[in-house]
């Protein structure tokens, strides 16, 4: 699989997941990919957003650990992601330690007790959502009240599309709510629909930041990548005034709703939604529907019920 490719792995009513196994799109996509520039303005725009500390940290859509690195002020990361080939990049790239947890699950049925995080991060993964609603949803859930939730989201009201809606040169309006699917499992969205489900769900949102400015082959290759870098970092203060960049980064805060989880408490049963409390050999038991879920490579497994 490229990086461009994505398969769906769906079950009876369930959404459609975008799965990245085997997929080379760390490698192809940001070592060789030319994307630089983006990287940088995306850490930019972390920094500005993550600026509390916490001991444990949730990054949904981790891919192979891109990102990791910037979280260094949370004591622990849970990195997950629905490809076990992705996790196991991201062990190879940040090393097996008990700081570390890899989790290949689906966003839609996150395998955690409510309340457990006090922050957490989905970045470059929303696009890929198609119920977001449902995800933001089981997001909130597992958060601790006023835990910080940094999204970042693909704008379907960016510069590019409004110029190409007007010339004619695309059927779809930039200006109407509604996502755009402009590949498989590939959404852009519009800025008030994601204010609009964040809300919905529990979140306030704090701050907005727009990133990704000057994302076009002929600026990245005529302006030095530093001078890039600057010029979108300044221009990503406009962020709380209009959304017109292809990449949204917002901070959102959840509500008061609900009680921290009880220290002992970690993984539940994306079946049932029973407490899992304990591993043996490899497997985790559930007590109220009998399934079981596997870890292997130092990764857990919530996809699918083991054999």
């Amino acid at each position: 699989m490229n990086s461009r490719e994505c398969s769906e792995a769906s079950v009876a009513d369930r959404p459609p997941v975008c799965d990245y196994e085997g997929s080379d799109y760390q490698t192809s996509f940001w070592e060789q990919g030319g994307r630089e520039y983006e990287d940088q303005v995306e850490a930019i725009a972390l920094r500005r957003l993550l600026t509390e500390p916490g001991k444990l940290m949730l990054e949904l859509g981790a891919g192979a650990g891109r990102n990791t690195p910037r979280y260094a002020s949370f004591d622990r990361v849970v990195l997950v992601d629905y490809s076990h080939t992705q996790l196991l990049q991201a062990q190879e790239r940040l090393g097996r330690s008990d700081r570390y947890i890899y989790v290949a699950a689906d966003i839609y049925r996150l395998p955690f007790v409510s309340g457990l995080f006090d922050a957490a991060t989905m970045i470059r993964t929303l696009h890929h959502m198609a119920d977001v609603p449902q995800a933001l949803r089981q997001v909130h859930r597992v958060l601790q009240p006023e835990a910080v939730f940094i999204l970042e989201y693909a704008n379907k009201q960016n510069i590019k599309a409004i110029l190409r809606y007007w010339l004619g040169r695309q059927s779809w309006s930039p200006f109407t709510p509604e996502p755009v699917e402009f590949a498989d499992l590939n959404f852009d969205f519009h800025p008030k629909a994601i204010r609009m489900w964040l809300e919905e769900v529990g979140f306030s949102i704090e701050r907005q930041l727009t990133v990704s400015h000057f994302r076009m082959d002929v600026l990245k290759h005529w302006i030095p990548l530093n001078l890039l870098v600057k010029m979108d970092s300044t221009a990503q203060f406009t962020g709380n005034w209009w959304q017109l960049s292809p990449s949204v980064f917002l901070r959102s805060r959840a509500s008061l709703e609900g009680t921290p989880a009880a220290r002992d408490e970690f993984f539940c049963c994306p079946e049932c939604g029973a407490l899992l409390a304990g591993e043996e050999e490899g497997v985790l038991p559930c007590p109220q529907c009998t399934l079981s879920w596997s870890r292997r490579d130092s990764i857990y497994d919530f996809r699918e019920p083991a054999a």
